[in-house]
């Protein structure tokens, strides 16, 4: 962020008492509101400078968190890519694709909680470190709702695969089962550790049986006795039908072959066969989908959305998209219990699975920090073509509206504002109005930066803001006394009056100096010249001053003739010009005798010139 060189100008709430709490305001550079509270008269009396506050009101913060810089980035790649991509794709390879451009945005938000994780374990400093554990949080739940639109909206998957996509989800989100499995495992006697059992049902609840049946090995070869019971429960797990992604089995088969392995489970549990070990017994009853038995493991599972995936698994994995409404709404009720209410990210998730995309949106830009989420999530979406009914009152859609907020934001900062441009290119129906009122309030700190934006303003024929900028350019470099900048600038510009001012100033300087500065810029105006007369004039008068450098005085001094007639010198300029000519006048010619003559003839006639010249500069002048 550019923060402000001096303090503001400030401007009083009209009608307030001097003497009382005034709330003063400026605009700062880069869409920052400079907050003034005071206490008093200003600078003097009870209540001076040093009771005043200041409060700075950032539209974005999360722009300015230099760890966020890779999310940005990086993100900006993954969003032209998908702008550019072949719209002709269709059917399955389409969807392919925006699966692909889904997890690409995920992998980029992962890498960024990583590296923020990093950042808060590294610094000392404690404020900084909540602030960056904060940040790991944010993104976490950015993921974690990501995920699930992926697997809801944009791959869409059907009954079957649908369950499978949302174990996925809830394996990767939780965070804490690897550690407690390295324990146990490295512990001398696994089956002995107080973690055991534990850990098994967390690889139970989240239906990882091969995990699950291998540390259960453990307990059979441990306790001899509980082999037989270990032998059923193991066989039961193996046999679990479960969804397959490359299975051809329709939805009958597989709800077919579960209902025979579900009552087989019943009849083990009926018959006491698991009575003598609690823990196998409470496992048969998650198998069986136990809601009461699933509950008990609350701890384990610390999420509604965790107890609606295992409750899925065991009571229907064939579970279609358009029942995850009523199982979410009950699991989050059984779960929560009453004791309290959804926080906002329940109440995101929960309009995810009642799909209700719109919903899901809205309640993410109530609660994240940035745009940036809504932003590429809803970008996506439309890319979808999820959201092409869904106009706004004034006239533009979700899917624009949220990239111009983005975009507006990036445009606050000293160098991201880059990427906004891009962002501000794809909104087709307000993102060239933005761009252009955006762009006029970016500081022109160098004549590097000042190239930027020109460059960008040009690749898309913004003319006035091309002029606005030269001009500014042109203006600085004229304050500083660059000549030669501000000249070119003002030529870049195509501003002639300007052009006309600086070139008076190179006159003057060459009338004080008796040189010229910049020689390469005005040897090389071109057509440029033609920009005003007095550019004109500098040019050819340059050109006159090379001719006679090189001894080519006919030729100097025809340009020079063609200067004094042609009535663009400055009238402050002409006694130089016939100062110039007296050389010229004395020049000797060559021998042949016609071209003497018509040489002292030209001569006359200049002496001639010279003399109505200055007779009307002396009328003139009076």
């Amino acid at each position: 962020m550019e923060e402000l060189d001096a303090e503001p100008p400030l401007t009083v709430v009209p009608g307030a008492d001097p003497s009382a709490r005034q709330l003063c305001f400026a605009w700062g550079p880069a869409e920052v509101l400079v907050c003034e509270t005071l206490f008093g008269s200003r600078g003097t009396g009870e209540g001076g400078p040093s009771s005043s506050r200041l409060f700075v009101v950032r539209r974005d913060q999360d722009i300015y968190i230099q760890t966020l810089r890779k999310l940005f980035n990086e993100s900006h790649g993954i969003f032209i890519g998908l702008q550019r991509s072949e719209e002709e794709l269709a059917g399955k390879s389409r969807k392919a694709q925006l699966v692909q451009v889904s997890k690409n945005y995920r992998s980029v938000i992962r890498a960024c909680m990583e590296d923020m994780h990093q950042a808060a374990i590294s610094t000392r400093d404690p404020a900084l470190h909540s602030q960056y554990s904060t940040q790991v949080s944010i993104l976490s739940a950015m993921e974690l709702i990501w995920n699930l639109c992926e697997i809801l909206f944009v791959e869409a998957a059907a009954a079957g695969p649908l369950l499978l996509r949302l174990l996925d989800w809830v394996r990767l989100h939780v965070c804490d089962v690897d550690n407690m499995v390295r324990e146990v495992l490295s512990s001398e006697n696994p089956s002995k550790h107080e973690l055991f059992w534990n850990v098994v049902d967390i690889f139970v609840l989240q239906g990882r049986m091969d995990e699950a049946r291998h540390l259960l090995s453990k307990e059979a070869s441990a306790n001899p006795t509980s082999v037989n019971m270990y032998k059923i429960l193991d066989d039961l797990m193996k046999k679990m039908p479960v969804p397959s992604l490359g299975n051809t089995q329709t939805l009958t088969e597989m709800e077919l072959k579960w209902q025979h392995w579900h009552e087989e489970c019943q009849r083990y549990l009926q018959d006491g066969t698991f009575a003598s070990n609690s823990h196998m017994e409470s496992i048969c009853k998650i198998l069986l989908g136990d809601e009461d038995a699933i509950l008990e493991k609350k701890e384990l599972m610390t999420t509604w959305y965790h107890f609606l995936v295992t409750r899925l698994l065991y009571s229907h994995p064939t579970v279609k998209p358009m029942e995850l409404r009523f199982y979410a709404q009950s699991s989050m009720d059984l779960f929560l219990g009453g004791e309290s209410g959804p926080e906002p990210l329940d109440t995101i998730l929960m309009a995810a699975f009642e799909f209700e995309m719109h919903q899901v949106i809205k309640e993410c830009s109530i609660a994240l920090s940035n745009w940036w989420f809504v932003a590429h999530l809803t970008d996506l979406l439309d890319h979808c073509k999820l959201l092409q009914s869904h106009n706004l009152y004034f006239g533009s859609n979700m899917r624009e509206f949220l990239l111009l907020e983005y975009a507006s934001g990036l445009f606050s900062h000293h160098s991201l504002w880059q990427l906004g441009v891009d962002y501000f290119d794809h909104c087709p129906e307000y993102g060239r109005v933005y761009l252009e009122l955006h762009i006029e309030r970016i500081p022109l700190n160098t004549e590097q930066k000042a190239l930027k934006v020109l460059r960008i303003c040009e690749q898309r024929q913004m003319h006035e803001q091309v002029r606005s900028i030269c001009k500014i350019m042109a203006m600085k470099a004229l304050r500083n006394n660059r000549l030669g900048s501000a000249l070119s600038w003002s030529i870049r510009a195509k501003d002639a009056a300007f052009a006309t001012l600086i070139s008076d100033r190179f006159l003057k300087d060459y009338c004080e100096r008796g040189c010229f500065s910049d020689l390469d810029l005005i040897d090389n105006l071109g057509p440029s010249m033609l920009l005003s007369d007095r550019l004109t004039f500098l040019g050819k008068y340059r050109e006159f001053h090379r001719l006679y450098g090189e001894k080519r005085f006919s030729e100097a001094a025809k340009l020079l003739l063609m200067l004094m007639t042609a009535h663009i010198a400055p009238c402050s300029f002409w006694m130089t010009l016939l100062t110039d000519a007296l050389p010229l006048l004395e020049q000797k010619e060559d021998d042949d005798v016609e071209t003497m003559k018509v040489e002292m003839l030209r001569l006359a006639l200049a002496r001639n010139l010279a003399r109505v010249i200055v007779k009307e500069g002396t009328l003139e002048g009076s």
